[in-house]
């Protein structure tokens, strides 16, 4: 009789046990969201992508499904968003600068030559700087879930080598649709044409441009190599990408939800930029073999480049807001030790 009611007992107990180890399971709804994002599977932006999706199945007792939307299908960076916004699609990734349009003091991780390197940027937007930024986006429709990265951009295209700043000039540059890749080019001498990365291929292929500015990754992913003969290792600006989801959706989360959803991002953001910089590395070897002609710019061109889009910095400051730049500056001129 007594081990009977012990087993009995057991039999109860185990159950409440495994319910209090793992109370957050048990408040997670089955639900499904929608994650666009504009670059091609194989690209280190989609690979987090994947390791995210995995991370939440895996968090959520595979109660949240992410269904993945990789190389624009839902449509370009600009049109994702405005999606988030009315809750038509749940979250995006995209570049942080492109969300200058929706909060001006994004504009200031699009000014060029900010960062030494990608560590030195993981310190400031995943510090004070970084957070204030996020703060600003639920007034909009917004939710940052924490910053990836798309690298370092460099300048290609089809008519000429780029070894100084003069063979810039009175080229046809596509940019992102974002005011200061646009008035970096222009200074610089180019015609700079903002359109979305969809349109970014065949806009090359056509000759309705001359040449574009993306990170080595990209320049590989999107087969940017078979309509471009000439690639110049600018290094002019770095892209952190932010991990947007739509707040309508956000809002409607339970606690529990929520914690699976930011875990789940910042863990896929260390894997991605290891895996951003990995392909980055490798990236500039590859492109050489398709036949392109890379070029490496002297640090006396590199800084020539730097002094062209110098009163550039100053005008967008004002537009951008003096205190967001200058605690940008702040906190990487502490990092510096300067």
């Amino acid at each position: 009789m007594f081990n009977r009611l012990m087993k009995m007992a057991l039999g109860v107990a185990i159950p409440v046990a495994l319910m209090a180890a793992s109370p957050a399971l048990a408040e997670i709804r089955e639900q499904q969201l929608k994650f666009a994002a504009a670059n091609n599977k194989g690209h280190p932006q989609v690979m987090g992508m994947e390791k995210f999706a995995e991370l939440v199945k895996e968090k959520s007792g595979g109660k949240i499904e992410v269904k993945l939307f990789p190389g624009g299908v839902l449509g370009g960076d600009v049109q994702t968003v405005s999606a988030l916004q009315g809750g038509v699609i749940e979250m995006t990734v995209l570049n942080a600068g492109i969300l200058a349009g929706n909060v001006k003091q994004f504009g200031a991780v699009d000014l060029p030559f900010l960062f030494n390197n990608g560590e030195e940027a993981d310190k400031v937007m995943d510090g004070p700087f970084g957070t204030s930024l996020t703060e600003l986006l639920p007034a909009t429709g917004l939710v940052g879930l924490g910053y990836w990265e798309l690298g370092f951009r460099n300048l290609t295209n089809n008519r000429h080598a780029v070894t100084k700043l003069e063979d810039i000039k009175g080229l046809k540059i596509r940019t992102i649709q974002s005011p200061i890749p646009i008035e970096l080019f222009n200074n610089l001498g180019a015609n700079a044409v903002p359109l979305p990365y969809t349109e970014l291929y065949t806009a090359l292929e056509t000759g309705t441009v001359d040449g574009q500015e993306n990170p080595a990754a990209n320049i590989l992913n999107a087969k940017f190599y078979e309509v471009q003969k000439y690639m110049t290792v600018t290094r002019h600006q770095y892209n952190p990408q932010i991990v947007l989801i739509s707040k309508k959706f956000w809002d409607g989360l339970n606690d529990e939800e929520k914690a699976v959803l930011q875990a789940s991002a910042t863990e896929a953001r260390d894997y991605q930029r290891k895996a951003s910089r990995e392909f980055d590395a490798k990236a500039i070897a590859d492109i050489k073999a398709t036949g392109m002609e890379v070029t490496e710019l002297s640090p006396e061109e590199t800084q020539k480049l730097r002094d062209a889009v110098k009163p550039m910095i100053e005008k967008f400051s004002a537009e951008i807001g003096p205190e967001t730049v200058a605690a940008l500056f702040k906190e990487l001129q502490t990092l510096r030790g300067q």
